[in-house]
Order: structure tokens, then sequence, then C-alpha cells
């Protein structure tokens, strides 16, 4: 139990933590939307949440040299980041609440 405090008390482990929140974050609010609409519905903020957990999380994967992990985060970085600019442009405004 204390090796894994003391992991987690690393600056690097937290931002990991922090990524990692940002991605259980984006579930429930797709949930919560998806609930109040009474239908599946993905709110911009799931995008957002997505990007700056990705992206967190990558760093993380970089820090450790995980080519598997960095690979992953990566690709989606670059889907958060279209789904995005698709929203801004008008591309899918209807999906949003």
């Amino acid at each position: 139990m204390n090796a894994l405090l003391e992991f987690i008390v690393q600056p690097m482990a937290l931002l990991g933590l922090v990524g990692q929140t940002c991605f259980f974050a984006r579930f429930l609010i797709q949930w919560v939307a998806s609930e109040r609409q009474r239908r599946s519905v993905v709110p911009t903020a799931f995008w957002y949440l997505s990007l700056l957990g990705g992206f967190l999380v990558l760093i993380y994967a970089l820090w450790r040299r995980d080519p598997i992990f960095i690979l992953g985060q990566a690709v989606g970085l670059i889907v958060y980041t279209r789904n995005l600019i698709l929203i801004h442009t008008g591309g899918e405004r209807d999906a949003n609440p």
C-alpha cells in the first residue's frame, strides 16, 4: 500500500490520474445528457474532456515510454479534435444538446 501511495504522489502519476479522471467524467456527462433527453446524445463537453484526458494521458504514456499506450492516445487525439472541428464548423450541431 505504501508503494502505491508513493507512486501516486509523483507529479507524472498525478497527471496520468487526472487524465483518467477526465475520461471517466466524459462518460458521466454523456450518460446524464442522454438520460435527460431520453435518447443517446454526445454533448460537446464529452469531446473536450476526451481531448484533455487524451492529452494528459499521452504525456503520461510518453513519460512511461509505452509505445502501445502512446499510439492509442495519439490516434484518439486526432478523432477528438476532428469531432470538435465538425461541431464548431456546423457539421454536427444537431447531435449536441
